[in-house]
């Protein structure tokens, strides 16, 4: 018995080693963007040069259930590209996909989506696409169906693949991915805003911090540079992170995780995002 629980140890201390290998493959600078037009203004495109963006997580749609007609999924809010990524940042298909499409399966629904980015890409004359990205707040139930989906999505796609990976799902088996990128962002109740920011607060992560020792994916991360707007008595009031709180957060993350400081994301690219904290702030976000 004894010997068994030594080879264990020692086996997962090669999955750690090669996680960790992994995310240091993975290092590099990105940025979500998640609106329809892919377009650039001045400060966007400054901001991808400053802080050295390589890679941007681009959402490409969205798959929805059909609520209206066959129930079977459908995309939705297609991006168009007014614009091209600069030379030399590479170029992520992001697929959001909602987890009531997850609920059963749904044949042929991988090769559907992998063949529509390969059409968009081909239309808008974006080559080299190396990886795409798929989004879904997957749960214990859907799981299952979903893991297959990634399978499939793998197969058909013949390339890197990843995923995104909410708190929660850090308790859960790994998907069958390359590497997942792990939200840290809407990780509150919504409902108690007013209690806690549920955009981001060190509260709501600490329970999970644990999880990330020895889960068996190599992982990027992701920090909320987004905010949100509420009307309250007819007044207008934004909700955002404060810069010290994501920085607590990255800290705290990194200290169980090293590898997570050698790729950092952002969510998501868009003007008003960038004026809303200082150039200091996005240095330290994206200080290696």
């Amino acid at each position: 018995m004894r010997e068994r629980a030594l080879w264990i140890c020692f086996l997962l201390c090669l999955l750690t080693i090669s996680c960790q290998e992994q995310e240091m493959r993975e290092q590099g600078n990105a940025v979500y963007y998640w609106r329809t037009d892919l377009r650039f203004d001045s400060t966007e495109m400054a901001f991808l040069k400053q802080y050295h963006i390589t890679k941007v997580y681009c959402r490409y749609f969205d798959v929805v259930i059909d609520s209206t007609r066959s129930l079977d999924p459908m995309p939705n809010a297609t991006i168009s590209f007014s614009d091209t990524l600069p030379k030399g940042i590479e170029m992520i298909p992001t697929i959001y996909i909602t987890e009531n499409c997850m609920h059963q399966q749904h044949q042929g629904l991988a090769e559907k989506v992998v063949k529509r980015i390969r059409q968009m890409n081909e239309t808008n004359d974006i080559m080299d696409v190396k990886e795409i990205q798929i989004d879904c707040d997957y749960t214990i139930n859907s799981l299952p169906v979903y893991y297959q989906f990634l399978k499939e999505v793998k197969e058909a796609w013949g390339h890197q693949l990843s995923t995104t990976i909410r708190l929660h799902q850090l308790s859960m088996k790994a998907p069958p991915v390359d590497y997942g990128v792990l939200m840290l962002y809407n990780t509150g109740d919504p409902r108690k805003w007013m209690e806690r920011n549920p955009i981001l607060d060190i509260h709501d992560v600490s329970p999970y911090l644990k999880s990330l020792d020895n889960y068996p994916l190599p992982l990027a991360a992701a920090y909320p540079v987004f905010s949100w707007l509420r009307i309250i008595n007819g007044v207008h009031i934004e909700h955002k992170v404060e810069a010290e709180e994501i920085l607590k957060v990255k800290q705290a993350v990194e200290q169980r995780r090293e590898g997570l400081k050698r790729s950092i994301i952002t969510y998501h690219l868009d003007k008003t995002n960038i004026n809303r904290y200082k150039p200091e702030t996005y240095e330290e976000i994206y200080h290696h």
